[in-house]
Formats: structure tokens, C-alpha cells, sequence
């Protein structure tokens, strides 16, 4: 008998020394709209503009869920899904974020997905792995908007393809100065009427003088400080440098702008993958597919087996804050 009561005594201290190991880290859920989730929400909107090398900068347009986990020894994790639109302003393009208008419905919006796990320690910000994708909205809703406007066409589309060159070329052909490539096609639409093609693509200054190129295969991409052009009412285009204060036009509510072009710096590190294809640069190719997440102290977070939520004391139905405020609209 006493050594079934011996026994029985070190199970239950077994069971209250190992118990700890089963157990979950627990989580909060901040409202979407508090101060420092729209700051986390920020932050990785900064990361993923500085992350993209093709097609236009996104802006925050809603914060969908958040989650805090406690990471040891030091630190919290914000789980953070947002929706960010496209704006009307290239990656390249040094105009703030703060300044590109958000691309309208009438414009045929890009709406982007994305999923961050951000860790927050001594006060600092830093993206622990990212994943996003982004879809345009759907024809329907457009025609809602504006029946005769023009959805976006893909861009690899030869006429599309056409259009760019043919300006392009047109361009050399005024220019005394360098001869310019093009880098990439970013954005497409064919209007019905009348008969034309809008297109918006990005070049990049060669070695090459343009009245002197006899072979442009030959000619190679420079870093140069970035020219923002402008875009003119009959279709031809001119490039200026940008200034300080300078802001792109505003887009117009009954179609999309006219055929522009883009300059950047650092263009000889843009990825020479598929330039072309599809209507629109998806975001999905913007991180490396890193999507998985461990804390220093080998700590998972997996959204797919996430433990409940604690709230010691708390009693009756959890008021959800989420998702968040629409910033511009939905789609």
C-alpha cells in the first residue's frame, strides 16, 4: 500500500513538472485599427515597397487580422494580414508613398493580399518572413463603375508590345542624348473606342548615344539618378527631371493615363525573369517564398494549428475589432 502511494505521488509531480511543455504559447488580438497595429501595418507596407523591383507601389488600404505573440526571451511577433492597392506610381519612381494616388476602379485597381509575421523588439521593427499575392478587380465591377472603360490587357499582348516599342522608338528618334531601353512593360489597356492601346512601361538610359546607335543589342544599361516623365494630353512624351515637390498627375476618373515612361536607378538588378505576361506585376514573386516562421527560442507560429486565444477572467461573447477601417475602397 505505501508504495502504490509513493508511486502515485511522483506521477502527479511528473504531470505538474511536464505539463508546462504541452502547453501553447497563448495570443492577443489587438483591434486592427489601435495605433501601433496601423504602425506595425506601416512597416511592413514600407518592406514590401522596398522589396518590389517591377510594377507599382502599394498602399495600406486595410488591416484584416492581427495576432501578438509573446516571443522569448525578449519581444512580441505581430501576425498581420493587410490588403494594399496599387498606386499610380512606379517602384522606381522616388515620388513618396505618401504621394501616389491610389489607383480608382475606373482604372481597373490591382488589389494585393499579403501576410507578415513582424517581430517588435527593443522598439524596433523587423519582417521575420513575408507572403503576398495580388489580383486585379473583376471585370464586372468595373463596368459597374464605368461601362466604356478599358480593363486592363495582358501585356505581353502584341499589340500591347507594339505600342511600347513604336513609342519607344519615337522617343530615340527626338532625343540628342542617351539612347534608352526598355526594361519592362508594366500595364496595358486596349480601348474599344477609339481603336488605341494604352500602355505604361519603364526605361533606362544606355552607353549609347541615340543618333548613333547602329546595333542596340550592343548598348548597356546605366545607373542613373531616376527622371519621372510627363505624360502630355496629345500623346507625346517628355522627360524632365523631378523636383523636390513634385507629384505625379492626378489619374483621370474616365480612362487611364496616356502611354508614359519610367527611370530609374539600379535597373541592371531588376530580375531578368518573365518581363511580360499576365495583366498585371503579381506580387506573389516579390519574396523568396520564405513563409515559414521560428522565434529564437524555437518557438513555431503556425496559423494553420494556432492555439486559442487566452483571456483569463474574461467573461461573455469577445468583442472583435477586426478587420479594420477601408482607407480608399474595396474591391
Amino acid at each position: 500500500m505505501k508504495s502504490f502511494i509513493l508511486f502515485l505521488c511522483l506521477a502527479q509531480l511528473w504531470g505538474c513538472y511536464a505539463a508546462p511543455s504541452f502547453i501553447a504559447l497563448a495570443y492577443s488580438e489587438p483591434p486592427c485599427d489601435d495605433p501601433e497595429t496601423e504602425q506595425v501595418a506601416a512597416f511592413a507596407v514600407d518592406y514590401l515597397n522596398k522589396n518590389l523591383l517591377q510594377g507599382y507601389k502599394n498602399a495600406l488600404n486595410q488591416i484584416d487580422k492581427v495576432k501578438v505573440w509573446p516571443r522569448r526571451p525578449l519581444g512580441v511577433v505581430y501576425e498581420i494580414e493587410i490588403d494594399t492597392l496599387e498606386t499610380t506610381c512606379h517602384v522606381l519612381d522616388p515620388t513618396p508613398l505618401a504621394n501616389c494616388p491610389v489607383r480608382q476602379v475606373a482604372e481597373h485597381a490591382v488589389e494585393g493580399d499579403c501576410d507578415f509575421h513582424v517581430l517588435k523588439q527593443d522598439g524596433q521593427f523587423s519582417v521575420m518572413s513575408a507572403k503576398c499575392h495580388s489580383t486585379p478587380d473583376s471585370a464586372e465591377d468595373v463596368r459597374k463603375v464605368c461601362p466604356n472603360c478599358p480593363l486592363l490587357a495582358q501585356r505581353n499582348d502584341t499589340r500591347v508590345v507594339h505600342a511600347a516599342e513604336a513609342a519607344l522608338a519615337a522617343f530615340n528618334a527626338k532625343t540628342n542624348g542617351s539612347y534608352f531601353k526598355l526594361v519592362e512593360i508594366s500595364r496595358a489597356q486596349l480601348v474599344p473606342l477609339p481603336v488605341s492601346t494604352f500602355v505604361e512601361f519603364a526605361v533606362a538610359a544606355t552607353d549609347c548615344v541615340a543618333k548613333e546607335v547602329t546595333d542596340p543589342a550592343n548598348c548597356k544599361l546605366l545607373e542613373e539618378k531616376p527622371v519621372v516623365p510627363q505624360p502630355q494630353p496629345d500623346g507625346a512624351i517628355t522627360v524632365n527631371p523631378p523636383s523636390a515637390d513634385q507629384s505625379p498627375p492626378a489619374p483621370t476618373p474616365a480612362g487611364p493615363p496616356v502611354a508614359s515612361l519610367v527611370v530609374g536607378p539600379m535597373v541592371m538588378e531588376v530580375p531578368q525573369g518573365p518581363a511580360v505576361g499576365g495583366t498585371h506585376h503579381d506580387l506573389r514573386h516579390t519574396f523568396s517564398g520564405v513563409v515559414s516562421v521560428e522565434s529564437a527560442s524555437g518557438e513555431a507560429f503556425n496559423s494553420e494549428k494556432a492555439p486559442q486565444v487566452t483571456q483569463l477572467g474574461a467573461a461573455g461573447p469577445v468583442v472583435r475589432h477586426c478587420p479594420g477601417r477601408v482607407r480608399h475602397f474595396k474591391i
